[in-house]
């Protein structure tokens, strides 16, 4: 994917304007975005993908934080320079919008979607230093937070993802890097999983945006 102009994407032979150019500005245009999106996700996940129109509160509020507009997050509560937890129920396509919205500002930094389960899966194989690798100052979004088995490396058992979060806070704090993530599970189900110390943490660390209690499961 190129960009020759920040508020122009280019994918093939197709341009998407997401926007007009003000200045050194980019004056987004929420629709525009849409369109691009919907182009996009179908280029990723296959023609079935499709832009929901009960989605489009969320990604109206999502693709704030990634433009960040921070006149319109703050009227939200979203603080542009804070990571983001994106809940939902099951199948409400988390997933596919945290791969999806990054390509809307292909001139900030990526990150990479990885699946807590397999951060644990290197964890059982290779030890502590899977955490030192995530705790890093990379760019990640963990997916699927929460439900990933406890870690076990040579019979002693690890919280993994409680741990990479601690290290994800201390360089959110000293470097300013962001972290993403999404889950299935509520507040309290993550201060369960992970432990007063670790939700604290977790609070200082994201935006929580969520999907409604009530979403349906899209991959049906």
């Amino acid at each position: 994917m190129k960009y020759h102009a920040p508020h122009i994407i280019t994918e093939g032979t197709t341009h998407y304007p997401i926007g007009a150019l003000k200045g050194r500005e980019i004056q987004y245009d929420f629709e525009k975005i849409l369109i691009y999106l919907d182009a996009k996700g179908k280029l990723l996940f296959g023609k079935k993908f499709k832009i929901y129109r009960e989605d489009r509160e969320i990604l109206y509020k999502l693709c704030l934080y990634f433009i960040r507009d921070k006149t319109r997050c703050g009227q939200m509560g979203i603080d542009v320079n804070k990571g983001l937890l994106l809940s939902g129920p099951v199948g409400c396509g988390k997933t596919s919008l945290m791969k999806l919205l990054k390509h809307i500002v292909p001139h900030q930094r990526p990150y990479e979607v990885i699946p807590c389960r397999n951060i644990v899966f290197g964890f059982n194989h290779i030890g502590f230093k899977i955490i030192e690798d995530y705790g890093n100052s990379q760019f990640f979004c963990f997916d699927d937070l929460g439900v990933e088995p406890t870690g076990r490396h040579f019979g002693q058992d690890c919280n993994v993802m409680g741990e990479i979060l601690l290290s994800r806070h201390e360089l959110f704090i000293n470097e300013k890097r962001k972290t993403y993530a999404t889950t299935n599970l509520n507040a309290q189900e993550l201060e369960e999983r992970y432990g007063t110390r670790v939700r604290s943490r977790m609070r200082e660390l994201f935006n929580l945006v969520g999907f409604d209690k009530g979403s349906r499961d899209k991959r049906v």
